[in-house]
């Protein structure tokens, strides 16, 4: 996080995290849709032959917050095996972590390998799960069976962090999770900086600034396509 006081600047660092192909692209491309124009910096990707994200995404939001001026930058990660130095690159300075789990049964034991390996990378960068904000989406929830139904109630009946279903394709739970993670975030942020006493912007407020980067979805085209450490890791296939 870094906060200049002198010029009310504020710029947060906000990483999406999981296996390979469990949603973490299309989360922010489906967040890049909703954002207005005027706001959204360009969401720089890099895919290889396979559709596969090598390196990472970014996609800045800036905005003005009260006389705050503030920028969210989003960051996923790349899931593929061979790229673990990238990955744990990507969370150095991280402020808050969306873990990306996949809700398709046999995803489950990669779901909980790469919560694992998130945890390492994090204590490699002198960060820990337990005192960054964070939240789980189960992507994919149509794909999903009794077992990822149950895995979910279990993480939400453990109340370690909120916990969000979303078919990102479809652009479903993808707002949801990202609010969801901004409120967090500016809880630990308040409670570092007192923004609330010293500027008065309270959570409240901040939420709604957010929000109100955000547009309408586009309409559905046939088909149902858009237009354009510390909580349990997601459970393994014994669930």
């Amino acid at each position: 996080m870094q906060f200049n006081t002198a010029q009310r600047e504020l710029t947060l660092k906000i990483v999406y995290y999981g296996p390979g192909l469990s949603g973490k692209t299309t989360n922010l491309r489906a967040l890049y849709q909703r954002i207005q124009p005027s706001l959204r910096g360009h969401l720089m990707t890099l895919d290889t032959a396979d559709d596969r994200t090598l390196f990472f995404d970014t996609l800045p939001l800036v905005f003005r917050a009260g006389n705050l001026k503030v920028k969210i930058k989003l960051f996923t990660v790349p899931g593929q095996v061979m790229h673990n130095s990238t990955r744990r690159i990507v969370l150095q300075g991280a402020d808050a972590i969306a873990f990306i789990a996949d809700s398709q049964p046999s995803k489950r034991q990669e779901n909980y390998k790469y919560w694992l390996n998130m945890v390492e990378n994090l204590k490699a960068n002198g960060l820990t799960i337990e005192t960054l904000p964070n939240v789980v989406q189960w992507n994919k929830k149509d794909l999903g069976d009794a077992t990822t139904a149950e895995a979910i109630e279990k993480m939400r009946k453990e109340g370690k962090q909120p916990v969000y279903e979303a078919v990102a394709v479809r652009g479903e739970g993808v707002v949801e999770t990202f609010l969801g993670l901004v409120e967090l975030t500016f809880e630990q942020i308040d409670r570092i900086y007192l923004l609330s006493d010293k500027i008065g912007l309270d959570r409240r407020s901040f939420v709604e600034e957010v929000r109100r980067c955000l547009v309408d979805p586009p309409p559905l085209k046939a088909g149902g396509n858009p237009d354009k450490g510390g909580g349990t890791p997601p459970a393994t296939g014994t669930v």
